[in-house]
């Protein structure tokens, strides 16, 4: 007997699918079996899966349907936003202002080392605003114009980050220790140059793909998240006045250069921004929702929101570029 229905969340769409219960309340982990399988079968065609109108009894439960498709929960290392952690391996979303957009993105894109699946639990709406926008990472590659598209395929992307001085997330944080050897041997261990400043703070710098192949599709997939660290991201008066504060682009809390060091030209981005934009799939949340991403299929972003909203965050199944 069947004990949720399978079709499009949104008409005419294929991302995100909707898994829905039959009857409002059935116990999310209870139909696991039924639903690991419905996954297996239309995660990489999708790309993200919507479970709506069970029953999944807080963070605790939310950690173990996550956990019980196969693979250890990720905890958030070299994080590049403020985060909490709620319960083991899971987090809350992005705790940046709910005035603030947070633009389409691949989870830890900015590494070379991210989580292959992402859930999302909606424990409650905001009263206005705070979806989670999705969009199809394939169809942005095959989108983007072909002269962008191979650049940053050939040249790759170069990450620098400044951590601390009260302007962004400090090293502590980002990387969960107070030691300096532990960070240096965290950075040889990931391909990450670092060095520590007169100050006393920390610069990375990590050259990382612009696209990448998916493991198991074999397609290209637009992977990277130049268009946020790029200086280009802010509103230009927030820019003049840090670059005021900070002197030069070098010291930048986060910036981004192509893999050789060249500087990527704000149109460029512009154009990357409007593509993604292009594709950008919105729904509102309903409280009780689970959202399942393949990470590298399918970006997210967050709308602005008012009011309380509370969802969380689980990863899991590590991916390293080769």
């Amino acid at each position: 007997m069947s004990v949720f229905s399978v079709q499009p969340l949104i008409e005419g769409k294929s991302l995100p699918l909707l898994l829905k219960a039959d009857k409002a309340g059935q116990p999310l982990g209870a139909a696991l079996p039924r639903l690991r399988d419905t996954v297996d079968r239309h995660l990489t065609d999708c790309g993200g899966i919507v479970f709506r109108d069970f029953s999944l009894d807080g963070p605790d439960a939310f950690r173990a349907f996550a956990a019980d498709f196969g693979h250890p929960l990720l905890t958030y290392e070299f994080g590049s936003t403020p985060r909490s952690q709620v319960t083991s391996g899971v987090y809350t979303s992005t705790e940046y202002p709910p005035h603030q957009h947070i633009p389409l993105h691949n989870e830890q894109a900015y590494t070379r080392d991210w989580p292959m699946k992402i859930w999302f639990y909606c424990m409650q709406p905001a009263l206005q605003g705070g979806e989670t926008p999705v969009a199809d990472s394939r169809a942005i590659y095959r989108d983007m114009p072909p002269a962008i598209r191979e650049r940053f395929a050939e040249k790759g992307v170069m990450y620098v980050r400044n951590y601390g001085n009260g302007l962004d997330v400090d090293w502590q944080q980002v990387f969960g220790t107070e030691s300096r050897s532990e960070v240096e041997a965290y950075c040889a261990g990931h391909d990450i140059e670092c060095e520590w400043k007169q100050d006393g703070e920390l610069r990375t710098r990590q050259i990382c793909q612009g696209t990448a192949r998916h493991p198991v599709t074999g397609e290209w997939v637009w992977f990277n998240q130049a268009h946020l660290f790029h200086v280009s991201n802010l509103e230009p008066e927030v820019r003049e006045s840090l670059l005021d504060v900070v002197g030069d682009e070098t010291e930048l809390p986060r910036n981004v250069l192509y893999g050789d060091g060249s500087p990527i030209d704000d149109e460029t981005l512009s154009t990357v921004r409007n593509v993604l934009e292009t594709h950008k799939i919105s729904f509102p949340w309903q409280a009780g929702d689970v959202a399942m991403l393949d990470n590298m299929l399918t970006a997210h972003a967050r709308a602005p929101f008012k009011g309380p909203r509370k969802v969380i965050v689980a990863m899991a199944e590590a991916h390293r570029q080769g």
